[in-house]
């Protein structure tokens, strides 16, 4: 089976899959799993298993529905009133990237506690996964009043915005996991873990990485991968959220 056959059927059964974005990018895997089967279990796999830091990519039509920003916008609108911010937005000196950032917000669903436990991420997780998937962006503000009502900021669940257009814009983890998602036909929303090497705190190879995928029966692919689906592929503008 073709690996990003492999990894549809595997999202759509609520399992992780591994994605290694590029040679000269990132060079880094990150688990993947679909925001709606984020479980506590699934929290613990990523934390123990992976160990980077676990964020939640949100498609674009998502993000523009609900009017939610980028970090880097955030910041520098604030610059004005906190003048040491502005200095510390990136310069161009992103060696892996040079487009702006993924990282938007973070949120907590309003019914967490602390919101960092795994049972609390997971509750957060999965409510953004409903919520993206009963979105109606002809009412954007009806929907940006439900999602107040169900979350707030800042929180213990990092939020990525995927880039408008998708990978035919960027190729980064973010828009990888949302173009898998969509793929599979689930809701806009994937969860994504870096992986580390437990021994050094570095990226894990992605030799490593392709061996603990095969020990643990889990799909490995590839950036490219990805993308020669992506190209592949009918592209409608109604199919297109990521």
């Amino acid at each position: 089976m073709h690996p990003v056959d492999a990894a549809i059927n595997a999202l759509r059964r609520g399992e992780v899959v591994l994605v290694y974005d590029a040679d000269g990018r990132e060079e880094e895997t990150d688990m993947v799993v679909a925001g709606h089967a984020v479980t506590p279990d699934v929290v613990r796999t990523l934390r123990t298993d992976a160990g980077g830091l676990l964020c939640t990519a949100v498609g674009p039509d998502v993000h523009r529905t609900l009017g939610l920003p980028w970090a880097c916008d955030v910041l520098a609108s604030a610059a004005a009133e906190f003048p040491g911010v502005e200095a510390l937005l990136p310069r161009g000196d992103i060696r892996y990237d040079g487009s702006k950032p993924a990282f938007g917000l973070t949120v907590n669903h309003r019914d967490t506690f602390t919101g960092v436990t795994d049972e609390d991420r997971s509750t957060t997780i999965r409510a953004l996964a409903a919520a993206a998937a009963g979105l109606d962006a002809t009412d954007a503000g009806a929907a940006r009043e439900a999602f107040a009502r169900d979350f707030r900021s800042p929180g213990h669940v990092q939020l990525l915005n995927g880039a408008d257009r998708g990978l035919a814009a960027r190729q980064g983890h973010t828009e990888l996991g949302l173009e898998l998602v969509r793929m599979a036909g689930l809701p806009p929303v994937a969860t994504v873990c870096e992986m580390l090497d437990p021994r050094s705190g570095r990226a894990l190879s992605r030799a490593d990485a392709e061996a603990h995928a095969a020990r643990h029966g889990l799909v490995f692919l590839t950036g490219a991968d990805v993308l020669r689906a992506f190209h592949g592929r009918v592209q409608t503008p109604a199919a297109v959220v990521a």
